[in-house]
Order: structure tokens, then C-alpha cells, then sequence
């Protein structure tokens, strides 16, 4: 099997590379910057001699974006809008030339889509999806609308005769450097491993091992199109989550940070605290529906797996 992963170089696209060599497929990482034997340049702007490779690929997954991590300016989401709707577009424009196009596109979406809710979980089907909050959560209004836009664009130039399949994906969970596991390890190792604001914020989550397996059922079960949510089936609030991790590395408290506290470390960090105070209570409603199972389905397991590795 031959995939091509746009934007392949990202901590996403080193898991589906390794999960690749070890299933004995072939993958081709389309990037701006070259360092390994399958990558191929390309500059996320035009047309040029990556489209080849599309052309008889069996899978497309499209992975390609700026990262979220950052401050909220308007350049900033200008280029986080732009990175992922026109990369889309471009995907689809070569899909449209290729004489055998890809039998499936794998389509990067985002948990974040959905609400801000803590008394009910969001599924594929009666999840609530809302981009117009007003006051202290007004700035969470802009992920919502970047998730939209990015499905929208997909779905609007991916050819009849591709399977699209949109992925809601929640935090991906690996031992790798610099992934968001290990930064939550390190602030705990630290001693900063405490709620973050009131802590009850549901953290929806998903095990590497379980996301690799669950891109693999995706492209076999080709009866499955449209949106499904990518995401461990029990999320647990912040204060739950952080305290899984204290216990399964050894350091019994953390210091929990005051929402007026984030809001300073953000700036100096130059990110945002929706990402760490918005609940993303999401649920894998199509997944378990057509019958995957998860080998790491609560977060007490998966997260002893991840620091015994």
C-alpha cells in the first residue's frame, strides 16, 4: 500500500511513517523540509513534481497546517486559516489530475469544533458545534471556525470517485520529544502537574497506539465517509487527567494554576489558554458504532504504557 502524508514531518505524520515501515508499506511525506529517504518537497503553495506521487497512491491523509500553538493575532490567524484551506484545496486540485487518484483521503480536522461543554459528550451525531460565544470565551470562536472551514474546503474539492473521511482528532498521546505527553510529564516533573483553572474541563485524548490502528480501520472499512471523531472513548476532567500523570511518574502534587495565572503564563509563553481551559468532551460515537476496539481506552492504562516507554 502507498500513502501520502502532506505535511508528514509533524509529531502525527512520525507515527503513521513508523507505523508504515512496520506494516511494509510505502510512505511519502510531502514537506517543506527534506531530511528523510520518502521525502518529497513541496511548497504547500502550487502545483509542481509532488503530484506525481499522488497519482496511483492508494491513500491520501492530509496532515498539513500551522501550528495552534501561539498567539491568537490576526497574522497569526491569517496563517493558521490560510495553512490549512489552501494546502486543502491544493490536495484537491491534484487529486482532480490524477488519472488514478487516491481511493481515500484521510482529512485533518480538530476535536476543538465542538463546544465548550461539561454535562454531556459530543458525538459525530448530536454534537454541538458553536462559533458564536461571546464574552471571556469569545477568542474560542476562532478554532471552531478554522475546524469548519477546513472540512468544508475538503469536502468541497475531494472528486466523487475519493472516500473522504474527516478526522475530529483530540490530543494524540506518544513518549516522543516535544509531543504534548511530554510536555504534560515535564510541567508534572516540575511540580506544575496541578489543575489548570477550576480543573473541571473534560481533556478528551487518544493513545497513539489506538490512533495508528484506528487510521489503518479507516482505510480498510470502505463503507465509513464523513466526519469521525478520533479520540479515546472515556475523557476525564483536567484535574483527573493531571493527577493520572503525577501518579504514574511518582511526584504526589502539583501545583495547580489559577485561570488569572494561565492567562499570564500564556503570554509569556506566546500561546493561548483555550487549549488548555476549553472542555473537549468528545466521544468516538462512529468508531466503536462500526466495531473498532481500543486497546487503550481509559487514560489510567495508557498513560503507565506511555512512561514505562
Amino acid at each position: 500500500m502507498k500513502l501520502i502524508l502532506a505535511g508528514g514531518s509533524g509529531q502525527i505524520g512520525r507515527l503513521l511513517n513508523r507505523y508504515c515501515a512496520r506494516q511494509g508499506w510505502q510512505a511519502v511525506s510531502l514537506t517543506r523540509t527534506v531530511q528523510e529517504a520518502n521525502d518529497v518537497f513541496w511548497d504547500g503553495q502550487t502545483l509542481g513534481a509532488w503530484t506525481e506521487h499522488l497519482d496511483g497512491a492508494d491513500v491520501l491523509v492530509n496532515l498539513a497546517g500551522r501550528s495552534v500553538n501561539c498567539r491568537y493575532t490576526a497574522d497569526n490567524r491569517r496563517q493558521m486559516m490560510e495553512s490549512r484551506t489552501h494546502t486543502t484545496q491544493l490536495l484537491g486540485q491534484a487529486i482532480h489530475k490524477c488519472q488514478r487518484p487516491p481511493a481515500v483521503w484521510l482529512q485533518s480536522s480538530t476535536a476543538t469544533i465542538y463546544d465548550h461543554t461539561l454535562d454531556h459528550p459530543n458525538d459525530e451525531v448530536n454534537g454541538v458545534i458553536n462559533d458564536q460565544r461571546t464574552g471571556a470565551q469569545q477568542s474560542w470562536n476562532f478554532s471552531v471556525q478554522i475546524g469548519k472551514a477546513w472540512e468544508r474546503t475538503a469536502q468541497e474539492h475531494c472528486p466523487s470517485s475519493t472516500r473522504l473521511v474527516c478526522l475530529r482528532t483530540a490530543m494524540v498521546m506518544s513518549p516522543d520529544r516535544g509531543g504534548v505527553f511530554d510536555t504534560l510529564r515535564t510541567l508534572c516533573r516540575r511540580g506544575l502537574g496541578g489543575a489548570s483553572g477550576d480543573g473541571k474541563q473534560y481533556v478528551s485524548w487518544m493513545h497513539e497506539i489506538d490512533f495508528v490502528r484506528a487510521m489503518h480501520f479507516l482505510i480498510e472499512q470502505t463503507h465509513i465517509q464523513g466526519v469521525v471523531n478520533m479520540c479515546a472513548p472515556e475523557p476525564i476532567p483536567n484535574t483527573l487527567f493531571m493527577k493520572e500523570i503525577r501518579q504514574a511518574i511518582g511526584v504526589p502534587f502539583g501545583l495547580p494554576a489559577a485561570r488569572w495565572m494561565l492567562e499570564i503564563g500564556a503570554v509569556l509563553m506566546r500561546t493561548e489558554t483555550e487549549l488548555v481551559l476549553k472542555s473537549r468532551y468528545v466521544v468516538p460515537r462512529r468508531l466503536q458504532e462500526h466495531g473498532f476496539r481500543f486497546e487503550y481506552p481509559r487514560w489510567k492504562e495508557a498513560v503507565r504504557e506511555l512512561v514505562c516507554r
